[in-house]
């Protein structure tokens, strides 16, 4: 990936001295450490799972979200934090509530007792997953989640809000798609979100000079859109990359998409066919 000046335009913003990246063995958190270890003089790292090949600016906490006290330590003398930890899917409500709304708030209260000023937070699509696709809706539309994971995006975007109108914690709520390695069906073609342009994305918003409290909707440059982001222009996202060179090679190894199917009308895909994941049959 080139440089991320480059790509995004050379908006200055005094250095970080510490950003704490929640979830930094996972998926995006993994790839999130070296493409904005330029930010800040210290990367703090912290995760449920250990880790050890640590960079030159890199420092690690273990932690556990739900663990109050734990978290607090992790995000003291943290400028900024990018909240990419707890559970990335659909699951059974304790999981849920533990890792993903009690973690969510850990993180923002060790946030507000810390002194940061800025929050990152990997929101997601399945806030507002019974949308339909068709209505291009904007950030101004409510919630709508498909899902129990969805609710807990709900309610941290929420909190968040929360938390800058009584505390003046800047909040980057990035409602992320769908962010692999590559597409891996149909309506990827629209949703994917490159690992490079989650990167762009996440140093976009801790460069910004104002965000105060911002819904970002987060795919890659891609021919189709399922939303309006012009509500986010403040920010400063530019994706780089799109689906098109993938897209005649999924297109002929998979069926049309089946407009009447929950999953290609709604926003959110196969979540809002989900069933209930404490159902035994689930």
């Amino acid at each position: 990936m080139k440089n991320s000046d480059e790509k995004q335009g050379d908006k200055t913003m005094a250095k970080y001295k510490r950003i704490l990246i929640t979830g930094a063995a996972g998926r995006l958190g993994s790839r999130l450490r070296g493409g904005l270890a330029h930010l800040a003089d210290t990367i703090r790292l912290t995760d449920v799972n250990p880790i050890a090949d640590l960079g030159p600016n890199e420092e690690f906490v273990q932690a556990d979200l739900d663990d109050l006290d734990a978290v607090v330590a992790a995000c003291e003398g943290c400028d900024a934090i990018v909240h990419f930890g707890a559970r990335a899917d659909e699951d059974k409500w304790q999981v849920i509530l533990h890792s993903n709304i009690i973690g969510g708030y850990n993180v923002y209260e060790g946030a507000r007792r810390g002194g940061a000023k800025r929050v990152v937070y990997a929101s997601s699509v399945h806030a507002i997953g019974f949308h339909k696709i068709v209505d291009q809706i904007d950030a101004h539309a409510p919630h709508r989640p498909d899902s129990l994971y969805g609710v807990a995006k709900c309610f941290m975007e929420d909190l968040s809000r929360m938390y800058f109108d009584k505390f003046g914690l800047e909040s980057a709520c990035c409602r992320i798609f769908s962010s692999f390695p590559e597409p891996a069906d149909r309506r990827h073609l629209w949703s994917y979100l490159s690992f490079d342009d989650c990167v762009r994305m996440v140093e976009a918003s801790l460069r910004a000079p104002v965000v105060e409290h911002t819904i970002l909707f987060a795919t890659s440059d891609n021919r189709e859109t399922g939303f309006d982001n012009r509500l986010a222009g403040h920010i400063g996202f530019h994706p780089q990359d799109n689906t098109e060179p993938f897209r005649a090679a999924m297109e002929a190894a998979t069926p049309e998409i089946d407009p009447k199917l929950p999953r290609f009308r709604f926003l959110g895909g196969y979540m809002t066919e989900l069933p209930h994941p404490d159902d035994a049959k689930a």
